[in-house]
């Protein structure tokens, strides 16, 4: 099996995206739809990105956001790519100029296959826990063993933390997994033991 790619979700703070990159993560995830417990401010995210070192992909996360707001993030932050998890449709994801993953509301989508055809565009798929209309973070899972019949990279997201991901990783052969609530203390604070023990756990089972 190939090596299996990790991103964090929901930096809020510098330590935190140092440590993590430290550790080799290979994308860092900031949230800038509002409405979340884990929005950071573009100025903070911007000022976090450049102690960033080369290599470490940023991500910008936007959930049904106005065009103009992502806009503004998106010159403000430079992100390697975004990241859509809300209604938003396949000009919106590709009207800004850069790479995107489409979010899928696993509690919601039945048929995954018919959903991704939607964003052909799209980098890769993000299988997340969470219903239609609601966001992520929320520490919920999903059933591991329906991997939709994608040929794309997917990336499994929802509940995952250092003592199920080498199951999920088992059992859905993902391209990378994302994980936010499964390494904090509190929504966006990080906690560097819960990171490291996240890390290990994927790279002890990502060549089985």
């Amino acid at each position: 099996m190939n090596r299996v790619r990790t991103k964090f979700c929901g930096i809020t703070r510098a330590e935190d995206a140092v440590f993590a990159a430290q550790m080799g993560v290979d994308a860092l995830g900031f949230v800038f739809t509002p409405k979340s417990r884990r929005f950071i401010e573009p100025a903070a995210a911007a000022i976090i990105m450049r102690m960033l070192p080369p290599f470490v992909t940023t991500v910008a996360l936007f959930m049904d956001d106005e065009v103009a707001w992502i806009r503004q993030v998106v010159s403000m932050t430079r992100p390697h790519l975004l990241q859509f998890h809300g209604n938003e449709s396949a000009a919106e994801c590709t009207g800004h100029g850069l790479p995107y993953l489409k979010a899928v509301p696993m509690a919601t989508v039945t048929n995954v296959a018919s959903y991704a055809a939607g964003f052909p565009d799209s980098a890769g798929f993000l299988l997340d826990a969470h219903a239609s209309g609601e966001p992520g973070g929320q520490g919920a899972r999903f059933d591991w063993s329906k991997r939709p019949p994608l040929d794309c990279p997917l990336i499994l997201a929802g509940g995952l933390d250092a003592e199920n991901v080498g199951e999920a990783i088992r059992l859905m052969r993902p391209y990378a997994v994302d994980v936010s609530s499964g390494i904090e203390l509190a929504p966006g604070i990080k906690d560097a033991t819960r990171m490291q023990a996240f890390i290990d756990a994927v790279r002890s089972n990502e060549h089985e």
